[in-house]
């Protein structure tokens, strides 16, 4: 029986995702990155391709992925997960000790309850700082203006809007950017086949690793929701005969079958990268991505008291 369910509407049960990357993890050893457990996730759930299709409506996150991200934060904040730096989940002694839906649901209702005790106080304080400003200004005191740089909610939202502007590029301006990408990560003979290509394929290059080279074949598409294993079949049969490696690039997101048809035993291993790898592709390259160090300005009023 599956622990929660996922539909294009409605909210899934959070503590029944909680439970599934529980028990995804016990099944991984402990410990797994976030692709790692979003897939096993999807594998014990037996959630299917066409669920794991449906978008969030406000950002480029598949519905369960979106989802399965809170959970994990919910554990975390429950201290039953713990992160590294490096993107690496491992259950805690309390996680370990989770064994049924009961547990995680005591754990969403216990940090819900801290959220709303910790909005309450930042009320609070919010409606008293108002209320000694106003006092400051009856009292007519000169007031010191304290400018800041508040740091911005960068729950990836430049990737949100990156992937954006890409989904509206041309299909050939598209194929132009990905030749780009290749090149910077040391591609050479990168061509692009555009309207030419067939079988799925759009341009070919060579990677040069020490001494030896390998000819990889790719294909690069705008998508709007989840590449499935059947594209990932389609494509590796447009290479039988012709490349050494394939490489898929997309906008979207690879549901889990797809990551396991990629790297099938027996079959051509195709490398997969997603709307969020790309992202960050581009970003290490600076290619149409730049980043800025933001100076931060406070004055002390304290300071001034001691003059």
């Amino acid at each position: 029986m599956r622990r929660f369910e996922i539909d294009q509407d409605s909210l899934p049960d959070l503590a029944g995702m909680m439970l599934a990357t529980v028990e995804a993890l016990r099944v991984l050893g402990g410990s797994a990155t976030i692709q790692e457990l979003d897939e096993e996730v999807i594998s014990l759930e037996g959630v299917t391709e066409a669920e794991q299709s449906y978008m969030m409506a406000n950002n480029n996150m598949p519905r369960v992925n979106y989802y399965l991200s809170w959970a994990r934060t919910y554990l975390k904040r429950g201290q039953a997960l713990e992160n590294s730096a490096r993107g690496v989940w491992a259950l805690t002694e309390t996680g370990a000790k989770i064994l049924d839906v009961a547990a995680t649901r005591a754990i969403y209702d216990q940090v819900t309850q801290e959220e709303k005790e910790r909005a309450k106080e930042k009320r609070q304080k919010e409606r008293e700082r108002l209320q000694a400003k106003r006092d400051k200004q009856k009292r007519k005191a000169p007031e010191i203006e304290v400018i800041t740089q508040e740091e911005p909610d960068v729950h990836d939202d430049w990737k949100s809007r990156l992937l954006d502007v890409m989904k509206a590029m041309a299909p050939d301006a598209f194929e132009r950017l990905a030749q780009r990408l290749l090149r910077e990560a040391g591609f050479v003979k990168v061509e692009v086949r555009g309207k030419s290509g067939d079988g799925g394929i759009d341009g070919v290059g060579v990677l040069r690793v020490n001494l030896v080279s390998f000819q990889v074949y790719f294909q690069c598409k705008r998508y709007k929701g989840s590449v499935g294993s059947k594209e990932i079949r389609d494509f590796r049969g447009a290479l039988e005969g012709r490349a050494d490696k394939g490489l898929f690039i997309t906008t979207g997101h690879f549901t889990s079958q797809a990551s396991e048809e990629a790297t099938r035993d027996g079959a051509k291993a195709i490398d997969l990268i997603d709307g969020e790898r790309l992202c960050d592709l581009l970003k290490a390259n600076k290619l149409g991505v730049q980043t800025e160090m933001v100076e931060q300005v406070t004055v002390d009023p304290q300071w001034f008291d001691g003059v």
